[in-house]
């Protein structure tokens, strides 16, 4: 899709950088997963503006479409999958000449995406970054939205089966990387989808420690 793109009062930041990760995740992802992370951006702009929050638009949007990198065969590596994607993210900005100090904004966006409790203390960015994909995934904050605006975002990236696609890809994660599950929600989507998969116990791991108490 040609940039910017403009929903409602909001148009999309347009840059070489922005243009660019839109080619990225266009190669890279699914429709389903390329819906999403479109959503992301729209939806944790509007929540920007709502909230009456300052922040780089440019950060946010890099970020939001970036997130999932990780879950990608192109772009997975052998950390957890917010990582590979924090990591693959900030090595392209980098290479291009991206400020340092935005691309580290954007690492934390996207490493910090999933953790709960956390990226919403962060910057506004990361916190952004944290929110927008919440709202796609599990409808947190949704009644902060304009219905309307849900609509037009969703006329324009339908979700075209994201549940099921999205839960693929994590499951896909855990198969080949069933240690990076500990700890973390994917050991839902193991116990789910992953047949045979079984996770360390935490309280396990705690009594195996090398210590006598």
């Amino acid at each position: 899709m040609i940039l910017p793109v403009t929903i409602g009062q909001f148009t999309a930041p347009d840059s070489v950088f922005t243009r660019q990760a839109a080619l990225i995740v266009e190669r890279a992802h699914s429709q389903s997963m390329l819906g999403h992370v479109h959503r992301t951006w729209w939806f944790a702009e509007v929540l920007g503006k709502v909230r009456g929050l300052k922040y780089d638009r440019e950060v946010v949007y890099l970020a939001s479409l970036l997130h999932d990198l990780g879950l990608t065969a192109e772009f997975a590596a052998d950390q957890r999958f917010e990582v590979d994607g924090a990591n693959a993210a900030s090595r392209i900005l980098l290479a291009n000449d991206y400020p340092e100090s935005k691309a580290q904004l954007v690492w934390d966006g996207i490493a910090l995406h999933s953790s709960a409790g956390i990226a919403e203390r962060r910057e506004a960015e990361v916190a952004l970054v944290h929110m927008g994909a919440h709202v796609d995934v599990f409808g947190l904050w949704f009644d902060e939205i304009a219905p309307s605006f849900i609509d037009d975002v969703l006329q324009l990236y339908p979700r075209d089966g994201f549940k099921v696609a999205f839960q693929t890809a994590l499951a896909e994660v855990v198969r080949k990387k069933p240690h990076t599950a500990t700890g973390t929600g994917l050991v839902d989507i193991g116990y789910r989808h992953v047949h045979g998969f079984k996770s360390p116990d935490v309280c396990d791991l705690i009594d195996h420690a090398p210590f006598e108490s």
